[in-house]
């Protein structure tokens, strides 16, 4: 069943960068909203960026905003989640997940292909 495939958590120091990859495969890459989320341990699951892949407008969290970057790579099917000035409440499994929809706005809702989750540790 086609899935998206995230690589590139780790554990880091606060302040420090981590790049996360998220692999499509066995849907039409570009006819979809991408979006990374993040869940940590007994919070609510939390949107972080989006990515119109047909139109490349991306969309950030507040709480990210000018410090997490979204971009996608369409030749190999794989969108990205480019993470500076990591903070300790950056901490959580992240999420990628795919909505097919031909649409330039991407919001948090109606996801329905989601991979297993890649963990990010920041310590101060």
């Amino acid at each position: 069943q086609a899935q998206p495939v995230e690589s590139g958590g780790g554990s880091v120091q606060a302040g420090e960068s981590l790049r996360l990859s998220c692999v499509v495969s066995g849907f039409t890459f570009t006819e979809t909203c991408m979006a990374w989320f993040r869940q940590a341990p007994g919070k609510e699951r939390e949107g972080v960026a989006a990515i119109s892949t047909r139109y490349g407008a991306t969309y950030r969290s507040d709480s990210v905003e000018g410090r997490f970057t979204v971009s996608q790579d369409k030749d190999k099917s794989t969108v990205y989640l480019q993470m500076n000035s990591l903070k300790p409440e950056d901490s959580a499994m992240y999420y990628c997940a795919a909505r097919i929809v031909y649409s330039y706005t991407c919001d948090w809702s109606q996801y329905t292909k989601w991979g297993q989750g890649t963990q990010v540790t920041v310590s101060s």
